[in-house]
């Protein structure tokens, strides 16, 4: 491991790295997409533009443009180097699968799970053909043979194959449209007068490019496709399904294309010379199967969820591929070989689980941690967070450290009760416990045995004794049966009280029944959930009890007579799992929602939220002094939780949650309306954001300021001329913290400040009040040269939305006038600066590339020479043999 990129709580959905390897763009779940750059490691940029999760990214080759496509059915295009957004191109009916740009024309094509794939002319940002031959989602697309073909994956066992074919515009201003429209070319079909409304229509689609289906290759995988992709030089094709196989397909270049063409023309020249036929056969053509040929299926050692390949110019072939269980495998793949085989290289396995982790365990000296998944009982070291112990197990669903630290007893889901010994790391004993899988095992108080509850509808008790091994001397621990509690529901959980009187037992049918422990009688049932209680712990004194239930809600209850004390709604999925902290009445919860919570059983509060998983929360441990918590989810991590010294104030809590709910609220809320935007196929990049109205904010304080400023300067000098002497001038403490600067340069600085991805969406929420002072201040900024890229991009962006009220206003005459001598003026400065050092920097480029080009005639003559001289040298060797 090299470098860990910090990101934000959501969820990764997507990667993309740039063409030049120094930066990775990230797409999150929450529809946010940051820009890393490699060296660093530090997030550059952030563009926040979709409202669901990222489901496909792609670069253009130079990286300046970024293409994201999301689950809510929209692609934007960003600018990367300016840090802003293009546009937003809408159109597709459901999520999109995949995006892609075209090198040679400024053309995008993109994929969606509406079935369609859809062809975008980025030069006027409207969709001008659809393809519509699937039947199925479209799930993965890709570009090869120098982007002549498009090959699509859908949820059929069927790769469509489609030709590309760029069609020149011919431009002939003269030509009348009834006879040949402006999309005609030379391989374009005439229009009559009559068709003049359907070639209208089809037009657009005829001036750029024709898509036409060519055939299908088949795949073996039956089911949808998950990833397609092709290695950087378009020359090997890879594919794979829900299954654990990749299929590798090898795509021929345009010169082996014509090689095999050549041969089969010979040979078929042959086969007619040999019929004695009078004209030889010349149309020949290759099969779609010869030019993109299956090379091997590589499989791996469980499901695969993505991959990636390189092709190194020797002709080896490296792929990585990253699988459902949490590994990364690597293989590399010799083309050359008669029979291609791939290899594996070297797997990338952590100490963790293959599969969920259902239970989780302390030692009582709160230093070791038990896992126990579907395959194997990991014990950690919680202090170093290293696996000290690996051991095999059966799918395991509740476990508990025995008393001394030195064995661990483990329920599994066939019913047996598995003793491990944690120095050797052997399994020591198996017990047949229940008929059905041991939900739930707790440890009885004094320290000599335990109890579990099974499927089998019994709560069986058990102690600890020592028997003789047969193999050594040393007597070794063991489990025995001595009592069994028969019900007539499933047994969920158990748990005793700490003065080992009282049993809970939670039942399949919505109760928790509570019996004496000496006599089994019964005691109480507690009656309320709607749903089966799937967890419940007792407090350490004894005196309360809490239930949390598949019905979402958490239930306290007095143990004294069973009276239900508080009903909290704790999580908006199922509570899985429950546990009191030592010596208090406070409680943590787990659920299904991804949540992990702390709450107060005696006033009935909610203390504070634990965000990290991103999925279904199975189990947690509290350590026995209370420091630590450890959780296990459905995202495949185990994550550890610490108590801090500092104090929790609850009000600040409460005020933290309210903030983040508004800035929730503000995010689901109805973007503006542009004026003068249609709701067509293409909308603002941007969303609105709590920060794009902090920026507005900002920009609107700082107007204020200045006019306040300017106000009380002419105030001043009005004074000082009255007087008829200097009198001091009181400045602001903002503008002395700025250095004393002036009230307009000091707005200059606040807009320059506003991210240049968030400056439209900022503009946009601008009340129009403050738009004259801004039209001003820009005029007096460009006039003098400063930020003319900048201004002039907001310039132009203020005059879109508010024209009506811009042009009606007759104060604003003036400046618009003068603006637009300023403007065009100041553009053409720039303009021309930069069009000098393009043209410098492409002369150094033609000087480099000359200076290369001589070098490397220079070597290759070199090493001409010195072929030449070997091969004589071996011609004397030869001779002098003779």
């Amino acid at each position: 491991q090299v470098l860990i990129l910090k990101g934000v709580k959501q969820e990764v959905s997507c990667l993309c790295p740039s063409p030049d390897g120094l930066h990775l763009a990230v797409g999150y779940e929450d529809g946010s997409i940051r820009v890393f750059s490699l060296l660093s490691g530090e997030a550059n940029i952030t563009f926040n533009g979709h409202k669901a999760a990222v489901t496909a990214l792609q670069y253009d080759h130079l990286g300046g443009r970024l293409v994201s496509g999301s689950k809510d059915t929209d692609v934007i295009v960003w600018d990367v180097i300016n840090e802003s957004g293009l546009y937003r191109l809408k159109g597709h009916k459901d999520a999109v699968t995949q995006v892609l740009f075209l090198k040679e024309k400024n053309l995008l094509v993109s994929s969606g799970k509406d079935t369609l794939v859809k062809w975008w002319d980025l030069d006027t940002q409207h969709c001008f053909k659809t393809l519509v031959g699937h039947r199925t989602e479209v799930w993965g697309m890709a570009l090869i043979s120098e982007e002549k073909r498009l090959i699509t994956g859908s949820a059929d066992s069927e790769l469509r194959v489609w030709d590309i074919t760029y069609i020149q515009e011919v431009k002939d201003p003269d030509e009348p449209k009834s006879k040949k429209g402006k999309g005609s070319s030379p391989g374009a079909e005439e229009n009559t007068e009559e068709d003049e409304t359907l070639e209208l229509d089809e037009s657009p689609e005829e001036r750029l490019v024709k898509c036409s289906k060519v055939g299908s290759i088949m795949r073996e995988g039956r089911d949808r496709i998950v990833t397609l992709a092709t290695d950087q030089t378009g020359k090997i094709l890879a594919c794979h399904g829900t299954d654990a196989v990749l299929e590798v397909f090898s795509v021929l270049s345009g010169e082996e294309v014509q090689k095999k063409l050549e041969k089969k023309m010979k040979k078929a020249k042959k086969k007619a010379k040999q019929s004695s036929e009078e004209k030889p056969e010349t149309s020949v053509e290759l099969s779609l199967q010869e030019e993109i040929q299956r090379v091997t299926n590589i499989k791996a050692s469980s499901k695969i969820k993505s991959f990636d390949l390189i092709l190194s110019p020797k002709g080896e072939l490296k792929i990585v591929l990253l699988l459902q269980n949490n590994i990364i495998e690597s293989y590399h793949l010799n083309l050359s070989a008669q029979v291609p085989q791939a290899v594996r290289v070297s797997k990338i396995t952590i100490g963790g689980h293959r599969s969920d982790v259902r239970t989780l365990a302390f030692s009582s000296d709160n230093i070791a941690i038990l896992s126990a998944a579907a395959e194997s009982v990991k014990i950690w070291n919680r202090s170093t967070l290293q696996c000290i112990r690996t051991m095999d197990c059966e799918y395991a669903l509740c476990s508990l450290f025995v008393p001394g630290d030195r064995q661990v007893i483990v329920g599994t889901k066939t019913g047996k009760l598995q003793l491990y010994d944690l120095a050797s790391g052997s399994l020591m004993e198996t017990l047949n416990a229940h008929d059905g899988a041991v939900w739930s095992i707790a440890l009885s108080p004094d320290q000599r045995g335990f109890v579990t509850g099974g499927a089998d509808k019994c709560v069986k008790f058990w102690e600890f004794e020592l028997v003789k091994d047969e193999s050594s001397i040393q007597k070794r621990l063991s489990m025995k049966h001595v009592r069994i509690l028969q019900l007539d529901e499933d047994v969920l959980c158990v748990r005793y009280s700490p003065n080992q009187k009282l049993l809970a037992v939670s039942l399949l049918d919505c109760t928790v029944k509570i019996f004496y422990v000496d006599t089994l009688k019964f005691f109480l049932s507690l009656y309320g959930h709607k749903l089966p209680v799937l967890c419940m712990d007792i407090s350490s004194d004894g005196a309360l009890i809490a239930t949390g239930s598949a019905d979402r809600n958490v239930k306290i209850w007095g143990l004294d007579f069973g009276d239900c004390h508080r009903s909290l709604f704790a999580h908006d999925d199922s509570v899985m799992y429950l546990q009191f902290v030592a010596k208090s009445h406070l409680f943590f919860t787990a659920g299904k929602d991804g949540k992990i919570k702390q709450w107060d059983a005696d006033k009935f509060e909610h203390i504070q939220t634990l965000e990290g998983h991103h999925q279904e929360v199975w189990c947690l441990a509290l350590s026995p002094n209370g420091d630590y918590v450890v959780s296990a989810s459905h995202d495949k991590s185990l994550r550890l939780w610490e108590r801090t010294r500092e104090p929790l104030v609850l009000e600040e809590e409460r005020e933290m949650q309210r903030e983040a709910e508004y800035e929730e609220s503000v995010a689901k809320e109805e973007q503006p309306v542009v004026a003068g935007e249609t709701q067509g196929e293409t909308g603002l990049a941007g969303k609105k954001t709590i920060e794009t109205i902090k920026a507005a904010e900002r920009i609107m304080e700082a107007i204020e300021l200045y006019r306040e400023e300017t106000a009380k300067l002419a105030e001043h000098k009005a004074i000082c001329k009255a007087v008829g002497k200097e009198v001091p001038f009181p400045v602001n403490p903002i503008l002395r913290a700025y250095g004393n600067i002036t009230p307009s340069a000091y707005v200059l600085e606040v807009f320059k400040k506003v991210m240049s991805s968030e400056l439209e969406e900022s503009l946009l929420v601008l009340p129009f009040s403050y738009v004259p002072d801004l039209l001003r201040l820009f005029n007096e900024y460009i006039q003098l040269g400063l930020e003319v890229e900048l201004l002039c991009r907001a310039l132009l962006f203020l005059l879109k939305i508010h024209f009506g009220q811009i042009t009606s206003n007759h104060m604003l005459v003036t400046v618009i006038e003068n603006l637009k001598k300023t403007t065009i003026s100041r553009v053409s400065e720039a303009r021309d600066v930069l069009g000098f050092n393009m043209a410098g920097l492409q002369y150094l480029k033609r000087e480099i590339e000359a200076k290369d080009e001589v070098m490397f005639f220079a070597d290759a003559t070199d090493r001409f020479e010195e072929k030449r001289r070997k091969r004589k040298k071996k011609e004397k060797m030869v001779l002098a043999v003779l």
